[in-house]
């Protein structure tokens, strides 16, 4: 999915090194996304839960904290955090963290191929403010501590191996995690005001107990090519943001989502979308709400997932408690909205393996509270 190709490629045609910054900020005032009507229409009335749908979608409640998963022993997570899908057999998993400390950790959700619940487990234990996180193409989750010089936890989504705390990516306030299996590494971002964007590159693929952590290094325009530089001590004992002369901040890194060759990640401080070229080595921004064209649709950015559309569906911490689509044609319209639950968030966008179903939590639900944190399950039309 190549978003803003033809004006991507109309920069570097005409020599955007020759004329430094000036034009690549000239792009990024043009190129970000901007309201208009989404591809799944207007949002209905609110249904039985609550949520605003276009039409043809219905919404379910899959769990909820501090109660037993529907036909399990589970009892669902605190604070739903981010999450992800697997496929298992003609069925799938849901991954989901628990952002609380102490305690955090991981559970999972497992579905039959017609959708029905058939189990839950817990997958992690005994961390600190797991948030978010990613998938890795062998089919683990690295759940992300969101404290300082937090880790990353590799874990098993079928709770049969146990989970491994992985050093070599850095200790850091993690937020998520998303791979890239062309180059064989790893982006990460970091929950701070002055946070970087990382990349993790181990030894061997498929291997994460060694290898190289990276931050990526750029001018204050917000486009343009970027480098990455080795971070010294991963370890943290100096702040890893602190460590390299140069790196590119961001205020507050959020969601991570990587697919074709394009690393996509949030920053709720502004309220932007960034978009790195992993071919190209290069920064854009794909929305920013300082810069549409009357009202912003999406405020408080937060996590971010694809579809196989190349649509990206981006979660709100606040603003009208959507979930919103921008398309590959840079449009931003809401795709969602969940009423009733104003002092809560979205967390753990991710699709069901076939794309069918979308799953989400608001993480402290209608009280407000860690303990009230839905899971819900969205299904329709999604567009393949």
């Amino acid at each position: 999915m190549e978003r803003r190709s033809f004006l991507r490629g109309a920069v570097i045609g005409t020599s955007a090194a020759a004329l430094g910054g000036t034009l690549w900020r000239g792009a990024a005032l043009a190129a970000p996304a901007q309201p208009g009507a989404g591809p799944y229409g207007a949002l209905g009335a609110a249904d039985a839960n609550n949520i605003r749908l276009p039409a043809g979608f219905t919404s379910r409640v899959i769990a909820r904290s501090g109660q037993k998963v529907a036909g399990t022993a589970y009892t669902w997570h605190n604070a739903p955090d981010g999450g992800a899908c697997y496929a298992d057999g003609t069925g799938w998993i849901y991954v989901s963290n628990s952002e609380i400390d102490p305690s955090g950790g991981a559970g999972a959700v497992r579905f039959s191929s017609a959708g029905a619940i058939t189990g839950a487990y817990r997958i992690l234990s005994g961390t600190h403010q797991n948030c978010a996180g990613g998938k890795t193409p062998w089919n683990t989750w690295l759940s992300c501590e969101e404290v300082d010089r937090g880790y990353v936890y590799e874990t098993d989504p079928w709770g049969v191996n146990a989970a491994v705390r992985r050093d070599a990516m850095g200790r850091f306030k993690h937020e998520a995690a998303a791979a890239d299996p062309v180059r064989r590494t790893i982006y990460l971002t970091e929950d701070t005001t002055d946070g970087c964007f990382y990349r993790f590159t181990p030894t061997t693929w498929g291997d994460l107990s060694a290898g190289r952590l990276e931050v990526l290094v750029a001018g204050t325009a917000t486009s343009g090519p970027v480098t990455w530089r080795t971070v010294p001590d991963p370890s943290g004992a100096t702040a890893t943001r602190n460590q390299v002369s140069g790196a590119k901040r961001f205020n507050g890194g959020e969601g991570c989502y990587y697919a074709n060759d394009t690393c996509w990640f949030t920053t709720k401080g502004d309220n932007r979308v960034w978009q790195y070229n992993a071919a190209a080595s290069t920064l854009e921004l794909a929305y920013d709400d300082s810069l549409v064209s009357g009202t912003a649709p999406l405020t408080g950015v937060d996590n971010v997932t694809g579809s196989a559309s190349g649509d990206l569906f981006v979660a709100e911490d606040g603003g009208n408690l959507e979930i919103c689509v921008i398309t590959p044609d840079d449009v931003v319209a809401p795709f969602l909205r969940v009423g009733g639950q104003s002092a809560s968030e979205i967390t753990g966008p991710a699709f069901s393996p076939d794309g069918r179903r979308l799953y989400f939590s608001s993480q402290r639900g209608t009280s407000g509270s860690s303990s009230g944190g839905i899971t819900y399950e969205v299904t329709g039309p999604f567009r393949a």
